[in-house]
């Protein structure tokens, strides 16, 4: 006999009913308990995707993924750190309510924006997306539709949902988030950057922009670049020195950029965080020197006709 979730996140009371635990067993240091009745294996990490799985058992039949927790389900990962579990109930008055670690949503969901993942009730990616966009701040919404938009479908469809949950709260924050938003992001610290530099005056840059490597007949892939500019602008997370064999290959990589022309600025999270203005300023100024040295080049060029 096997049970929903089984050995990855459990009910306890459908364990025990299977003889696949005993009470002295599921009380042991082998399990965690999640929420009530709901249990992991005690070295389990308690990330988003397991704390949401739990979530989902524990809030019945009717429970559907919805926001963050939908968009780690479907493999569109943008939440902020401590982010707590999220899940739909379609009953009004009864059913579960929000607790500690889990926020309980009761909204309406059409039948087309319902899928499932592997056994699991979810939000579809784009009603996910104009749920986030909708919840979440100006920034977290447009980072919320660009990882769930990538591959997947056009930012503007997003429109569809608004024109038809017209009266949903925050809806007016979604057509906000459009204005920003772009699919060719390569995950949230990018959107984050992008935002950055759009919103502090900086013409927008080109997502994920190729550098070809001919000699190697390859591209070299930049997080943001200013291709007439010859600019790239990365997310440092630091994986790039995990490892010495990372850290030679990002030397590489820089050095074969530089070799093609390119000047590359990078910033982590925590200079988003500290120092957005000079970010807006550094930058800036490099475009700024660019352009005066294409214009005095344009005059040079002039001249010896």
């Amino acid at each position: 006999m096997t049970i929903p979730g089984w050995p990855e996140v459990f009910r306890g009371t459908a364990a025990l009913a299977a003889g696949l635990v005993t009470p002295d067993l599921l009380r042991g240091p082998r399990f965690r308990r999640l929420l009530p009745d709901t249990y992991a294996p005690a070295d389990a990490h308690a990330d988003l995707r397991l704390r949401s799985l739990a979530a989902y058992l524990w809030a019945g039949p009717d429970a559907v993924l919805c926001g963050y927790s939908a968009a780690e389900v479907l493999g569109a990962s943008c939440a902020p750190r401590a982010a707590p579990a999220e899940v739909a109930v379609t009953a009004v008055r009864a059913g579960p309510r929000s607790r500690d670690g889990v926020v309980v949503r009761r909204d309406v969901l059409d039948p087309d924006e319902v899928t499932g993942v592997r056994g699991v009730r979810v939000t579809t990616r784009l009603r996910t997306a104009f749920d986030l966009a909708r919840w979440s701040g100006p920034t977290e919404g447009v980072v919320a539709v660009d990882a769930l938009s990538r591959g997947s479908f056009a930012p503007d469809v997003l429109l569809n949902l608004a024109a038809r949950h017209t009266h949903a709260r925050g809806v007016r924050r979604v057509v906000d988030a459009l204005v920003w938003a772009d699919p060719r992001a390569g995950s949230p610290p990018e959107t984050r950057l992008r935002l950055v530099l759009v919103r502090g005056g900086l013409p927008r840059p080109v997502p994920q922009h190729p550098v070809l490597d001919d000699a190697r007949r390859t591209a070299l892939w930049l997080d943001l670049a200013y291709p007439d500019h010859r600019l790239g602008i990365e997310y440092d997370g630091g994986g790039h020195f995990a490892t010495p064999e990372a850290a030679r290959a990002d030397a590489g990589r820089h050095t074969r950029l530089v070799a093609a022309g390119w000047r590359v600025l990078r910033y982590t999270a925590l200079d988003m965080h500290r120092r957005p203005d000079e970010i807006v300023a550094e930058v800036g100024q490099v475009l700024d020197h660019s352009r005066r040295d294409a214009g005095q080049r344009a005059v040079e060029i002039d001249r010896s006709r």
